[in-house]
């Protein structure tokens, strides 16, 4: 792994370290993917779009081969110490979590305890991460038709599709809270965030 790639971003009085150069290329380059399967989704399954867009094969060879390419970005950044630090804290609860859900629900106004990430973003990647793997063995019993018998096919369609669906709603939220949070943009984007921001979202994170 290049050096340069893990170096994280000069820290300064106002602002500190969130993200090292390789996460912010693995978010980059998984939404740049998911994207493109949710798109070539719409264009197989709305007629409005399939009529608009045409080349069907070209469409589903473009979304076959995005759903194998998507988990790649992830397993080529498990060379870096950074992102399996982070994987770490996603995968971490705490007494702290729930109290982050507990106020989430009520909406309780006032800041929720959160370390580098908070309850909502740690079921938002556990669930992102085990719809991908789910979507990606449908896929393939579904592209390889002779490796499974007809009833797997079926079953494996019909959960591909609703899960799709769940999926694009489930991004679409995602991406409004996104643009709801500017900073946390900036810190994805140039991998630092305001001390400010840090201390009122995320009080227990010591970066």
């Amino acid at each position: 792994m290049n050096r340069r790639l893990e170096e994280r971003p000069v820290v300064t009085a106002s602002r500190v370290p969130r993200f090292t150069a390789v996460e912010r290329w693995i978010h980059r380059t998984t939404a740049a993917l998911m994207g493109v399967c949710v798109v070539t989704a719409a264009c197989l399954y709305l007629p409005s779009l399939a009529e608009l867009v045409g080349r069907r094969a070209l469409v589903v060879m473009v979304h076959q081969w995005t759903g194998l390419l998507l988990p790649l970005p992830v397993l080529a950044g498990l060379v870096s110490r950074a992102f399996r630090a982070d994987l770490g804290r996603l995968n971490r609860w705490g007494p702290h979590d729930r109290l982050w859900l507990r106020a989430a629900r009520r909406r309780l106004p006032g800041p929720r305890p959160a370390a580098k990430f908070n309850a909502g973003q740690k079921l938002y990647a556990a669930w992102i991460a085990g719809a991908t793997l789910v979507m990606l063995a449908t896929g393939l019993m579904m592209w390889f038709t002779h490796l499974t018998p007809l009833m797997w096919r079926t079953s494996a369609t019909f959960v591909h599709d609703w899960l799709a669906l769940t999926i694009g709603i489930v991004l679409a939220g995602h991406i409004g809270m996104a643009l709801g949070d500017p900073e946390a943009r900036r810190g994805l984007r140039t991998g630092s965030v305001s001390r400010e921001w840090a201390d009122s979202e995320h009080p227990l994170w010591r970066p």
